[in-house]
């Protein structure tokens, strides 16, 4: 990606993956090669991101089994983070822990209280190798621990137990993206 551009601004919307899809519950592959391929799975993430009204979304969702996730999301004190992380590791997730709501692109207009920490850092590199350390308090660390998640092969639901995991599983059978 080119300094100062806008991201997204000329990549293109891809399909995303749904619930379901075996993709979401593989653990994805690191990335070894980076390039002009790799920039450009980044920028299509970011305009599909855009376009599906998401804060945060993992290569899974769009159908690449890479260790990759973009983000455009607020913390609790309304300060926007923007960037995207290769080979990303969830090197620390302390502080307190809270039930929010949590959505995901991956099943559309479903959301369930969710338990993440307040406090997250992820390290791993830009598209350019270079090395990145992101630090998120509130609910940017919650999309970087969801984000994560999915790169292990998880979602959301799976944290959620009981009654709450009980409705939105029915949610997802009665939706028509479920069908």
């Amino acid at each position: 990606m080119r300094h100062g551009s806008i991201p997204g601004a000329r990549g293109r919307v891809l399909p995303l993956s749904l619930l379901g899809d075996p993709v979401l519950h593989t653990r994805c592959e690191e990335v070894t090669e980076f390039g002009p391929q790799l920039a450009r799975l980044v920028e299509n993430m970011f305009s599909t991101m855009y376009a599906a009204q998401g804060v945060g979304l993992a290569a899974n969702q769009v159908g690449e089994s890479l260790r990759v996730f973009v983000y455009d999301c607020p913390d609790d004190e309304e300060r926007r983070h923007v960037g995207h992380v290769v080979n990303p590791r969830l090197v620390e997730a302390d502080g307190l822990v809270l039930r929010g709501p949590e959505g995901c692109l991956s099943l559309p207009g479903l959301e369930a209280g969710t338990e993440r920490y307040d406090h997250a850092v992820v390290e791993g590199v830009t598209v350019d190798g270079e090395p990145v350390r992101i630090h998120g308090t509130g609910w940017f660390a919650r999309c970087l621990q969801h984000e994560c998640d999915h790169l292990d092969g998880g979602l959301y639901v799976d944290r959620v137990r009981g009654w709450r995991r009980r409705r939105v599983m029915w949610q997802a059978g009665r939706a028509s993206w479920g069908r």
